[in-house]
């Protein structure tokens, strides 16, 4: 404000002037006036927007595994174990079914399309040989059927093996004086001496590969002087282990493993061994429990996670290390055998497909011919 100030009073001295100056002349007197002028200022007041955002977040929820169905002609005492390993480590529910190997396949025909199994596991290859003639089981992806070796499976992949068992004598283990073949059986110093089980799948198995390599002539004079010979009937394999160590009889025709599980309950003092014959004929026979999907199953993709645990090495290990079996792995599998029993490359083996072990029906047609089943 001090430039205004001196303004006026210039003017004021100005108009003094003007009034005590001479009239006749006007004088012109610029005054300089500051004009102040008011502007409106624009006050921005910044404000905080809160946007809501929708967030999705994917949350993942269990979903049901599904359940499965198996027709079993195996024991639960063999597979009930690892069957519920299965269950626990996929969350799958599953359903057994348990009977004997031919009865089994009988019902899944007898059922038809209204069938619940999805899986039918067999004693022997000639069960599900059997209902793969009947058109029961599909074609199995490769990823299964390439982890099996090629003497455990059959060539159109209806079907893998699942363990591997061999067929032997059990005999009293005091015996020192030996056969070697199937042959010497019907020698007249075994007379009343021998066992066999005609119902049980495994034992028609054998015989059925006796009629692939022996053909129908000879096989059917086999089993004539068998019987000529007064072997003995029993209803399955553990009852002529038993028999053999009490010495009620002298041989029986069985499956390997079960003289182990009579050994490891009640010890090496129990009197029976295993002669693994070596000639290569039909009673040196390695067979496999095998397993296929049934074609009319509800739950296909359990299935095949089914099948291809069991043929995992956990799975093979158990048949190893609990059932006395031999593994049916192909190549460099790193499952080990039993320590007590003989490697399966050191058993002489016939060689026979598991097409060859199939026609169990047409072992059972001479069973009852000669009188051997009901």
């Amino acid at each position: 404000m001090k430039k205004f100030v001196v303004v006026v009073a210039l003017a004021m001295m100005a108009l003094t002037a003007v009034f005590t100056a001479c009239a006749a002349e006007e004088v012109v007197v610029e005054v300089e006036k500051e004009v102040v002028k008011e502007v409106p200022v624009e006050v921005v007041v910044e404000k905080e927007v809160v946007v809501e955002k929708e967030v999705v977040v994917e949350k993942e929820v269990p979903t049901d595994p599904g359940k499965l169905v198996i027709y079993s002609g195996r024991k639960e005492s063999l597979i009930g174990s690892i069957i519920e390993e299965f269950e626990d480590l996929t969350g799958i529910d599953v359903e057994a079914k348990y009977g004997k190997t031919f009865p089994v396949a009988t019902m899944i025909l007898e059922e038809g399309d209204n069938s619940p199994a999805d899986i039918y596991y067999a004693q022997d290859p000639g069960g599900v040989g059997f209902l793969a003639a009947e058109g029961r089981l599909v074609t199995l992806p490769e990823d299964i059927t390439g982890a099996v070796a090629d003497w455990a499976k059959p060539a159109d992949g209806s079907w893998v093996g699942i363990s591997g068992r061999a067929r032997v004598l059990v005999h009293t283990a005091t015996l020192s004086d030996l056969p070697s073949s199937c042959e010497e059986l019907t020698d007249a110093k075994w007379k009343g001496k021998l066992g066999w089980a005609p119902t049980n799948s495994s034992f028609q198995t054998m015989v059925t590969g006796m009629r692939a390599m022996w053909g129908e002539e000879k096989t059917l004079q086999w089993l004539t002087d068998m019987m000529a010979n007064d072997v003995g009937v029993y209803p399955k394999n553990t009852p002529q282990v038993a028999a053999a160590a009490a010495e009620e009889i002298s041989i029986g025709l069985v499956n390997h493993y079960y003289l182990h599980r009579f050994i490891s309950e009640e010890g090496d003092t129990f009197n029976a061994r295993n002669l693994f014959l070596s000639d290569g004929g039909p009673c040196s026979l390695v067979m496999v429990s095998g397993a296929g999907i049934v074609n009319t199953g509800k739950n296909r993709e359990n299935a095949e996670k089914f099948l291809r645990f069991m043929t995992s090495k956990v799975a093979q290990q158990y048949f190893t290390g609990q059932i006395y079996e031999y593994p049916v792995l192909a190549g460099d599998h790193g499952v080990k055998t039993h320590m007590l029993l003989p490697a399966l490359e050191d058993l002489n083996k016939p060689a026979l497909s598991m097409e060859d072990l199939s026609d169990l029906t047409g072992t059972q047609v001479i069973f009852r011919d000669l009188g051997m089943l009901d």
